[in-house]
């Protein structure tokens, strides 16, 4: 290595370090003579820790691309890749205690959460269309075995199966619909393509808008949007509690970020293309979220759905096109990272008599037995319904603003009707834990893990409103660095 290739790889010192560490803890497991996955996991939850903190030193804008033009650093990508850490942490501290109690203790779980988080990051530094699929397939890869990490039992097994052969079909038309692109405009680049869609006369080239539809369906199905969605229920449900969390979070806000980054970067002179597409997803995706999850007696699934429907709403504020909705998206991401996150550590805090419990019911009169539990349930459970002055409120309230300053009045008004009906099964499971009566209650006891996660999170949906600046302004300077402002 040359002096003159340093500050090349400057840009991606923290995907660097993530990989070469990834490589040291397989060892580490490997070679350890008893048990190595409770020290795999906390070297790797330090090794995520350590690249948030190289992201803050190196991650923001860079005066050129890296590894001829394939990776780019922003301020955009530098806030999305710490939320996607902030994520991979966070499910990483929730798995200890599950996998352990589940005899499913495996050191190449954390191992391959690290590598899931390595594609998460290049993703949304790709500055090019096989970069991006190069990133995207590293996350897959890892998560297609993390789902089914469980291998002894029917349901992990399966959960894994479905999302690798529908994830693997996804993959392909997302490939293909960049295929087309290269056709149609001789090049992968994001900045050519740039330049290539602005010196455009007249409509674009009908292969050109086909390619980029194959596009948008490929990232749909990462980010669980409708109609590719039919995934997120059953991997949700089959998958491990700790699976579940990862996938609710990290993988999400790299795939929306990822999805916002392609759709006003490259092809924003294509917007009237592409905008209709988006809302009509975002409707779609508001509209099950809303309706779907109203049956549902298992609470994994009711996040799934809970899930596909946040995510109809962060596509708002990508078909708005604007630096308002792609601050409204980053703001949005945050706040769900947290309420998800929060919501989990309480799903794997219900166990009854030691065995881990799914059923909406079993939360029945979690007010008598774990008043603590109980409220910041209701917390999170109030602010993913977006009642104020919650975090979800605020969340929403932007996305809905960048709707309205891009004249998408249609789109806000049903994100408005649909949170509204979703709030119904966010205020069911609040009326089953206050005002039913326990059958069996849950265990008493609860991992000291899952209560500060549950605890910061708490805290972080609680008191957004008191100070939201932070939050509201580094999103700001990062839509402006996306849009090139």
């Amino acid at each position: 290595m040359t002096a003159a290739t340093v500050p090349v790889m400057l840009p991606a010192a923290a995907e660097i370090f993530l990989a070469a560490a990834g490589m040291v803890l397989l060892m580490i497991g490997v070679f350890h003579r008893r048990d190595a996955t409770g020290l795999v996991s906390l070297l790797s939850a330090v090794t995520l820790a350590v690249a948030a903190v190289l992201v803050l030193l190196f991650g923001g804008e860079a005066p050129e691309p890296a590894f001829f033009g394939m990776f780019m650093t922003s301020t955009f990508a530098q806030f999305a890749k710490v939320l996607i850490l902030v994520g991979a942490f966070l499910a990483i501290v929730l798995s200890d205690d599950y996998m352990r109690r589940e005899q499913a203790r495996r050191f190449e779980y954390p191992v391959l959460i690290v590598y899931a988080t390595v594609g998460m990051m290049m993703m949304v530094s790709a500055a090019d269309l096989i970069a991006l699929y190069v990133g995207l397939e590293l996350q897959s890869l890892a998560l297609y075995v993390i789902a089914s990490i469980r291998r002894d039992t029917t349901r992990s097994t399966e959960a894994g199966l479905k999302y690798f052969v529908l994830g693997a079909l996804s993959s392909g038309m997302l490939l293909y619909g960049c295929s087309l692109i290269y056709g149609f405009s001789g090049t992968t680049a994001f900045v050519e393509l740039v330049d290539i869609i602005e010196a455009m006369e007249g409509p674009p080239a009908t292969g050109l808008v086909f390619g980029l539809v194959f596009l948008i369906a490929g990232l749909s199905f990462k980010v669980s949007a409708v109609p590719f969605h039919m995934w997120t229920p059953d991997v949700y449900e089959g998958a491990p509690t700790p699976v579940t969390a990862l996938f609710a979070v990290a993988p999400k806000v790299a795939a929306v970020c990822l999805f916002l980054q392609v759709m006003v970067g490259p092809f924003a002179g294509l917007i009237d293309q592409w905008q209709q597409i988006i809302a009509v997803i975002s409707v779609l995706s508001m509209v099950l979220g809303a309706l779907a999850a109203i049956v549902q007696t298992n609470i994994k699934r009711l996040m799934a759905y809970s899930s596909i429907g946040h995510m109809g709403y962060a596509l708002i504020g990508i078909a708005a096109g604007n630096a308002a909705g792609a601050s409204g998206v980053l703001i949005y991401l945050t706040v769900y990272l947290f309420m998800n996150v929060g919501t989990f550590a309480c799903i794997l805090a219900m166990r009854q008599q030691g065995r881990a419990v799914e059923g909406i019911s079993d939360l029945a009169g979690l007010s008598k037995t774990h008043p603590v539990m109980a409220v910041l349930l209701l917390l999170f459970m109030f602010s993913m319904a977006g009642i104020p002055p919650l975090a979800g409120f605020f969340g929403k309230w932007f996305v809905f603003l960048a709707a309205i300053d891009a004249g998408l009045y249609v789109l806000a008004v049903i994100g408005v009707v649909a949170s509204v009906v979703s709030a119904f099964y966010y205020l069911r499971i609040v009326r089953i834990m206050y005002f039913d009566q326990p059958v069996e209650p849950l265990d008493r006891a609860v991992p000291r893990d899952l209560r500060a996660v549950m605890y910061v999170a708490g805290a972080v949906t609680l008191l957004f409103f008191l100070a939201p600046g932070p939050v509201v302004d580094m999103a700001d300077a990062a839509a402006l660095s996306l849009l090139g402002g």
